[in-house]
């Protein structure tokens, strides 16, 4: 103990460590993942953003977009699934994420109808693929119904499976499965939400 304190001496080398100057985290951060994009090491990598619907979680590989998640996703659980499925070399790297990013905030502020980022739909295959693939053609502040879909790909009879299709959707937002709709013209269901849904549906209305 100190005489003059009272306090438990503390050898020199438990000295605590001094606070760590701002930026100097964020600087590491970026050296670890330039670092694992150069040694080939980095598949996966995500970031958030917000957005007038919530926050999104944004994932790509070296491929491209390969993942839009709403909150109602639970952004933990899709990260989980995206290790399980294609690789557990994950990283937080909101740098590589900027094009797609940009691309979205431009979106909402209307002055984007479509997008040009590379996308990677190695997540979906036969065909619920075939519907995705296919969605990006829905004009923008347009619909089309179930129906329509399942005709246009080519399976007149099959419009519940352009549903299942559409709310399996990996890149909502960015592949407009929210241009979908029922016959009657009510919404139908949407991953994000029947609010998201017509929230998207309005803001392409009244920038068409």
């Amino acid at each position: 103990m100190s005489p003059n304190t009272g306090e438990p001496n503390v050898p020199a080398m438990f000295t605590p460590l001094t606070t760590v100057a701002p930026g100097v985290l964020e600087k590491l951060h970026v050296a670890l993942e330039n670092a694992a994009g150069r040694e080939g090491i980095l598949d996966v990598t995500y970031r958030t953003i917000d957005t007038p619907v919530g926050t999104l979680l944004l994932a790509a590989t070296e491929k491209g977009v390969i993942r839009v998640a709403y909150d109602s996703e639970d952004h933990a659980v899709v990260l989980e699934g995206l290790a399980a499925t294609l690789s557990p070399r994950i990283l937080h790297a909101p740098g590589r994420l900027d094009a797609v990013a940009r691309e979205i905030d431009e979106y909402f502020a209307r002055r984007r109808t479509r997008f040009d980022v590379p996308l990677d739909l190695s997540l979906t295959t036969g065909f619920r693929r075939s519907v995705l693939e296919h969605l990006p053609q829905i004009a923008y502040g347009h619909t089309q119904s179930y129906a329509d879909v399942a005709r246009t790909v080519g399976n007149p009879k099959a419009a519940r499976a352009v549903g299942s299709a559409c709310a399996t959707n990996p890149l909502p937002v960015v592949i407009p499965c929210h241009r979908v709709v029922r016959g009657d013209g009510t919404l139908g269901g949407y991953v994000g939400g029947p609010a998201a849904k017509s929230a998207l549906l309005d803001l392409e209305t009244a920038a068409a």
